[in-house]
């Protein structure tokens, strides 16, 4: 059963290479770069080379969800804490705010006003950053009307 991203083919049927003394599978898909333009991305893996581009996503995606906890908007890594069970439950509350920054971001993103696309096709900022913008602009000024409620993201009704 193949798990093949719609973009992505395999390019040996279950055939070695020999990279660098070890014997891998190659697997690539078509991606689009920082400027739209498509490229091929083949990647290495020693196993399972049907999976490897949906795992590679995962991947991002989590890399992605780190950088935000940390140079892009959290800053984590400013913490001086060494006690294990203070720095557990400050991760914890920055992935809570982390999910409600991204839900408010994306609300308003789809809703209220769209996030602005830059010349090479990216979007100037991440719905983590918008949302937190929101959250931050509702939390520090009284005055400020906003379109939506940002408290109902943390509601589980």
């Amino acid at each position: 059963m193949a798990l093949w991203h719609k973009n992505s083919r395999r390019l040996s049927r279950r055939r070695l290479f020999l990279h660098k003394g070890e014997y891998v599978y190659l697997a690539g898909s078509r991606i689009k770069n920082s400027d739209r333009v498509q490229e091929l991305q083949i990647l290495i893996c020693f196993n399972r080379p049907e999976e490897a581009i949906l795992t590679y996503k995962k991947r991002w995606e989590i890399e992605t969800a780190f950088r935000a906890m940390k140079s892009s908007g959290f800053n984590i890594e400013d913490t001086h804490m060494r006690d294990m069970d203070r720095i557990e439950r400050l991760v914890a509350m920055v992935c809570m705010a982390l999910v409600w920054a991204y839900l408010v971001g994306e609300h308003k993103d789809i809703n209220i006003k769209p996030i602005r696309i830059l010349k090479h096709g990216r979007k100037a900022k991440s719905l983590v950053k918008y949302g937190l913008e929101e959250i931050a602009t509702i939390l520090l000024r009284p005055a400020y009307t906003t379109k939506f409620d940002v408290f109902k993201f943390l509601s589980c009704t």
